[in-house]
């Protein structure tokens, strides 16, 4: 396993990370067998560990607590806030009231006295940036955190953020965790340059495109609907739905290489993201020991310049085929009434 500095904090960590997301109900709700995985993934020489708040409402977090007992010295450990854990009022969002509140639960859950990389795993436009730089620069100097970071951030939340840690004199953002897969290269175009100008490390999710990219899905075969992935969001398999057949299109052409390369699809899928310049880790997120063992089985997978023009050629760089579900879209394209003047105000003339 190859380690990489995460951006400028000076923490080493694998190029490999282990995302728990599909530890607890949402995935594998066994708690002894979820440790196994993440056992043998420390075994391996991951040293990573990513979580979140709303994996399994916070299961995953126990899981992950219990299973690093006697390791967590050795483990870089990543968690995210953001989303809700439970209904009522103030407890999601980028607040310094729900941040305070949130890192003590996930201490709590972890079992641990310091969470490493601490990330806002989303924007939120109803709390002022320097709010949560702010926040997140009191838990650092209160040796809660040790350093902090976002996750799916466009490149002009990045830039604002980084000025406006500049001039408030607050830490800035070390680290963006966008997702980053053969099928969604959007973030080629100013994300990934945008982290590197800023010296920000980058822990990319989803490459293997929520199971796109996992070789079960294969174009002129039947989709089963109605279990895994598939069942959770049907409009991302299914063949009817328009847009899907150039997903499908691309992963036959992608499959094909992988075959002339002597890999598997999901083994080239986890290679790729590591070629850029920019991504310090990949996210991988097994729900089985099989899956773990399969990922790390394509480890030393090398691609050179040859494969990397083919992948160009069947996606072009900067191209999404395939967009991950849950992914922030700023309010411009979400609200109508900011892309629309008042119906008297919209005639040249008037």
């Amino acid at each position: 396993m190859r380690y990489r500095v995460l951006g400028k904090t000076g923490i080493e960590v694998s190029t490999h990370c282990l995302g728990t997301m599909m530890f607890g109900a949402v995935g594998n709700p066994d708690h002894e067998d979820s440790a196994r995985i993440i056992h043998a993934a420390l075994d391996a020489g991951i040293n990573f560990v990513d979580t979140a708040d709303m994996y399994s409402a916070g299961e995953s977090k126990e899981i992950v607590g219990k299973a690093l007992k006697g390791r967590r010295d050795d483990v870089v450990l990543a968690t995210k806030v953001h989303f809700p854990l439970g209904e009522g009022r103030n407890r999601s969002g980028n607040s310094r009231r729900w941040i305070v509140r949130a890192v003590e639960d996930s201490l709590r859950r972890l079992d641990t006295d310091w969470i490493d990389v601490y990330q806002v795993h989303r924007p939120d436009h109803s709390t002022d940036v320097e709010e949560t730089l702010s926040v997140l620069s009191d838990l650092v100097r209160a040796g809660k955190i040790r350093t902090f970071g976002c996750s799916t951030f466009p490149a002009e939340e990045l830039v604002e953020a980084h000025h406006v840690a500049e001039r408030r004199g607050l830490m800035r953002l070390r680290t963006e965790q966008p997702p980053y897969s053969l099928l969604a290269r959007g973030i080629e175009r100013a994300v990934l340059p945008t982290a590197q100008r800023l010296g920000m490390g980058v822990l990319t999710w989803s490459p293997l495109a929520s199971g796109f990219l996992s070789g079960a899905q294969r174009a002129g075969r039947p989709v089963d609907l109605t279990t895994g992935r598939a069942k959770l969001t049907p409009h991302r398999f299914d063949p009817a739905v328009p847009g899907n057949a150039a997903k499908f299109a691309a992963v036959e052409q992608l499959v094909a290489l992988a075959e002339d390369i002597g890999c598997t699809l999901p083994e080239l899928a986890v290679a790729f993201p590591l070629v850029h310049p920019a991504v310090t880790s990949v996210i991988i997120g097994p729900r089985t020991m099989d899956q773990l063992t399969s990922l790390l089985e394509g480890a030393e997978l090398l691609l050179d310049d040859a494969a990397l023009d083919r992948i160009d050629e069947i996606v072009a760089p900067g191209t999404d085929l395939y967009r991950a579900d849950g992914v922030w879209q700023p309010p411009a394209l979400t609200d109508p009434a900011l892309r629309r003047r008042p119906t008297g105000e919209r005639a040249a003339t008037g």
